[in-house]
């Protein structure tokens, strides 16, 4: 077993989505040493100001402790299915060389966390650990590899804080996304018998990596 930082991979359509996904188990890897990277495809355009977005992401990635955020340039919610995104990714996959990705789960509700699900699954068909998260518009999601985030709860929630534009825009009044992540980490923990976790949906796990 290599004793080398592992190198983290988790990509996002759009800013937030990876803080609202696996962010408390981020914060751990990095906590521990371990070299974070994020690629967010779109600046979320139809969710608010670019601008500010951006500027959202890139101050909880800082706040995540992630070495670099790597921006896909594509337009929020016309992201394209195909070579282009796969092209995209697999040039992100040979830069970080990444041990283990997260990315969207694959049956979604929103078009945009589907194309990013199956082009990575392309791109980095060579990576030994792949792993699916789930959002609140993921669909039919059976996860088995879960992560406790009782040690980083607190921070996840101050990372969706960081996106201050975003936190109320959850179409149901008076519920921010705050709540509805510290709900799915109950949900989860409660299945693994622990107070907080992230669950993921495994294409691939590499033992003793």
């Amino acid at each position: 077993m290599s004793d080398r930082p592992k190198r983290i991979l988790a990509i996002g359509a759009h800013p937030d989505d990876i803080e609202i996904g696996c962010s408390g188990t981020l914060i751990d890897y990095a906590d521990r040493g371990h070299e974070v990277y994020l690629y967010i495809a779109t600046k979320g355009e139809r969710g608010g100001e670019p601008e500010v977005r951006v500027r959202e992401a890139e101050r909880a990635a800082e706040k995540m402790g992630a070495k670099e955020v790597f921006w896909g340039g594509f337009i929020d919610c016309e992201i394209p299915h195909g070579l282009p995104l796969i092209q995209g990714l697999e040039e992100i996959v040979r830069k970080v060389k990444p041990d283990t990705l997260f990315v969207h789960g694959p049956e979604d509700t929103h078009q945009d966390h589907r194309g990013l699900a199956f082009a990575a699954q392309s791109a980095a068909r060579r990576i030994p650990n792949f792993l699916f998260y789930e959002s609140p518009t993921t669909l039919h999601f059976m996860p088995s590899v879960y992560c406790d985030i009782g040690s980083t709860i607190t921070r996840k929630i101050e990372l969706l804080e960081t996106h201050f534009s975003q936190v109320a825009r959850t179409n149901i009044e008076g519920l921010p996304i705050t709540d509805i992540a510290r709900a799915a980490a109950i949900r989860r923990g409660i299945e693994v018998y622990c107070r907080y976790a992230e669950a993921f949906l495994p294409t691939r796990v590499m033992l003793g990596e």
